[in-house]
């Protein structure tokens, strides 16, 4: 079950329906306002009927007396749910002071104000990685955050009769420093951490940061997602029965970047992913992003839309319409 709205026992897809964006240097791209009517007709053509859709929210967590402001993307996210959307919440750690307690306080919370509307909860955003202050691995006592956040929130869920809300993290593909991430994790966390996990999360951006020629993009992902959970999942002791969900994805339009290729990338992706879900246990894919940030910024970040910044369609929308008609049911 997804939703107290409807179930799924397939394939569930879902996107981010803000534009605001994280970028590689700590900062945020970032246009014009959010207009929620607009989101809302996006919503409803891609779920196309009354088949399951989670809608993707950010709600941060930082430090009482932290001059940053504190963060929700898309504003009021919970606007979005209902008539089968459930909403795949993530509860970022922004603690400068590693306030671990005032965390789990905060997931608890999220639980009881949005869990009757909320399939799942992500607690920690990309953990693993350090060095970018927009992302949870930045700050300290993260590892301990995200085990006591999963206790938390599975433990304020049962309290509260949701038991169709699953409960995961995230992480990026782990390589170099960050192979034995998940390992550490799971032994620090101990039988109680696993016991508690619904589904571990997955942000991946092949093509992006790194060229992948056309011909080999089918076979580089299907590659990834198997190596990911033979070589980090399974040897780290989560259970090959907990599913692998797909919780960002997407290709940005630019200069020498072509809606074309967009739609293709998306096509090629979400159908290598199609292949292998079966025996790799994946259960969902999440679009990054619905709108571009900043259609008129050139930058990378601010351009992942399938939207242009006025709702307007890339020819990316229409493709992850056919996408989500052909491979949800």
């Amino acid at each position: 079950m997804i939703s107290p709205n409807g179930t799924s026992d397939g394939f569930i897809f879902g996107i981010y329906p803000g534009g605001i964006a994280g970028d590689d240097t700590g900062g945020l791209a970032q246009g014009p306002a959010n207009n929620p009517e607009r989101i809302s007709e996006a919503l409803r053509r891609l779920q196309s009927g009354d088949r399951p859709f989670l809608v993707r929210g950010y709600l941060s967590f930082i430090d009482s007396g932290d001059a940053r402001q504190i963060t929700q993307a898309p504003e009021r996210v919970e606007q979005y749910a209902g008539d089968g959307r459930a909403l795949d919440l993530v509860a970022q750690y922004r603690s400068q002071s590693g306030d671990v307690i005032g965390y789990t306080d905060f997931v608890r919370q999220l639980v009881r104000r949005h869990g009757h509307h909320t399939a799942f909860l992500q607690v920690t955003e990309e953990p693993n990685v350090a060095g970018n202050p927009t992302l949870d691995g930045h700050y300290p006592r993260v590892q301990q955050a995200l085990i006591e956040g999963v206790l938390a929130a599975k433990d304020e869920a049962r309290k509260q009769g949701f038991e169709h809300l699953k409960v995961g993290f995230n992480t990026t593909p782990l390589f170099g420093p960050a192979a034995d991430f998940i390992d550490s994790l799971t032994r620090s966390g101990g039988k109680e951490f696993l016991n508690a996990l619904d589904y571990v999360g997955l942000d991946f951006f092949p093509d992006v940061f790194q060229p992948i020629p056309a011909d080999q993009l089918h076979e580089a992902v299907t590659g990834l997602l198997g190596f990911h959970r033979a070589e980090r999942l399974t040897p780290a002791g989560i259970d090959p029965a907990t599913p692998l969900h797909i919780t960002e994805n997407g290709w940005p339009t630019g200069p020498e970047r072509t809606e074309q290729r967009q739609a293709q990338v998306l096509e090629t992706i979400v159908q290598a992913i199609a292949s292998c879900r079966a025996t790799l246990n994946i259960s969902g894919y999440t679009h990054f992003t619905l709108r571009d940030a900043d259609s008129a910024n050139p930058g990378l970040f601010h351009r992942f839309g399938l939207l242009n910044d006025d709702y307007t369609p890339k020819l990316a929308f229409a493709t992850y319409q056919t996408l989500i008609d052909q491979l949800s049911r």
